[in-house]
Parts: C-alpha cells; sequence; structure tokens
C-alpha cells in the first residue's frame, strides 16, 4: 500500500463513498458551496457521511460560511474535519478551530512564488494546509477546476510546520510527476476521477490510486 494518503473530494453518491474506500482513501470530502456542481445539502451529506466507514475522515469543504452556516452544519452532519477554501484570514480560522473543535484544514492558492509566504503564516493557526491551485479570476469556483500550478515552486518547500496536501489538477497521468517535483506524502483532488463535473467514476478512482501506489 502506497505511504501517500489521498483525499477524494466532491463525493455525492453512497457508490463514491464506496469507491473511494475500497481504493484505500484516507479522507472523504463533502463539499458545501451551492456554485459547485459537488454541492451537497446537509441531509445529503449526514446520509452519506452514515454510509463512510469508520476510519476514514469525513472533511466538510466550505467557503466563508459564517457561523451560521458552520453551526447548522456541524449539527446536522457527522463530520471529523472542517475544510476552509475561501478567503478565510488567518484569525478567522483560529476563531472556527476555536469554536468548533474540529481540526480545521486551510485551503492556500498557488500562481507564483509571492503566493507562497501566506504558507507559514497559516501554518501557525491551522492543524493541516492544502496547498492548490490558486483559481483563474473568471472562475465561481475556488477549488475544483482542474488546474495545476507549477509544482517545481514547492521544490524548496517541502516542509511546513504542519501536515499539507497537494491540490489541483491532479490525474493518474501526472500525480507520479507532482510526488516527484514537491515530496508531497498527501494528495487531494476531485475533477481527476470524474467522467463529468461532479459525477465521479470508480474506475478513474481505482486507476489513480494504483497511479499513486507506484509513485510513492
Amino acid at each position: 500500500m502506497s505511504r501517500i494518503r489521498t483525499k477524494i473530494c466532491g463525493l455525492s453518491r453512497p457508490q463514491d463513498i464506496a469507491a473511494a474506500a475500497e481504493a484505500g482513501a484516507a479522507y472523504v470530502g463533502f463539499v458545501f458551496f451551492p456554485k459547485s456542481p459537488r454541492n451537497v445539502s446537509y441531509e445529503q451529506a449526514a446520509s452519506l457521511a452514515g454510509e463512510t466507514a469508520v476510519g476514514l475522515c469525513k472533511v466538510a469543504l466550505t467557503v466563508n460560511a459564517d457561523n451560521a452556516e458552520l453551526d447548522a452544519l456541524t449539527s446536522q452532519v457527522p463530520i471529523d474535519m472542517l475544510q476552509l477554501h475561501g478567503t478565510e484570514t488567518p484569525d478567522r480560522v483560529a476563531e472556527v478551530r476555536s469554536r468548533y473543535g474540529l481540526p480545521v484544514m486551510k485551503a492556500i492558492g498557488i500562481a507564483d512564488a509571492e503566493d507562497l509566504a501566506q504558507i507559514d503564516t497559516y501554518a501557525q493557526v491551522a492543524d493541516q494546509l492544502l496547498i492548490d491551485a490558486k483559481a483563474p479570476k473568471a472562475s465561481d469556483l475556488p477549488g475544483g477546476n482542474g488546474i495545476a500550478f507549477d509544482w517545481s515552486l514547492l521544490a524548496r518547500k517541502k516542509y511546513w510546520q504542519k501536515p499539507w496536501m497537494l491540490a489541483g489538477g491532479l490525474t493518474l497521468e501526472n500525480v507520479a510527476d507532482a510526488v516527484r517535483k514537491t515530496g508531497t506524502r498527501q494528495l487531494d483532488l476531485s475533477s481527476g476521477v470524474e467522467s463529468a463535473p461532479g459525477v465521479k467514476d470508480p474506475d478513474l478512482i481505482h486507476a489513480f490510486f494504483e497511479a499513486v501506489s507506484k509513485a510513492g
């Protein structure tokens, strides 16, 4: 089994959960962002979470959610981790972590070397970091756009104060290169295992994990 831990995000059907678990995922992600084709309701997510195997970390992806939204989410869906994928400040990350008593993963968009400075800042307040490609200006989605950034930017930045995941445009064809260039030990993907936006493909999921096993 690969030593690389992988998160499949944007799951919306029971068969997606089953495929992720069978393939060896360490995390499954549910998206709570209406503009996303992967958005699920609290009711849907609660049902999916109930079918998730014990030991598989259930992550809730939110975008600039206020306390009312997070109160509703955490009271209705049994999640294990909150993923903040918007423009949340370090103070807001610390506030969410304290208020809900859950581990918090902060997503950070990278386009060039100037974007790297914020990683150390967020590492002081988040439990994990998700290093993603910065969304194009025209996109309504902060992530899940199927684009990658220049992984060589992370060549000398392999180690931070907190665990981190690599995200952004990962596919079974490029994952080995991504691991080699960044040294990451955790991966996050969504569109790379879809047959259509928001529709996970079990064959692609299993093929991706096979590629990961060869990469690390």
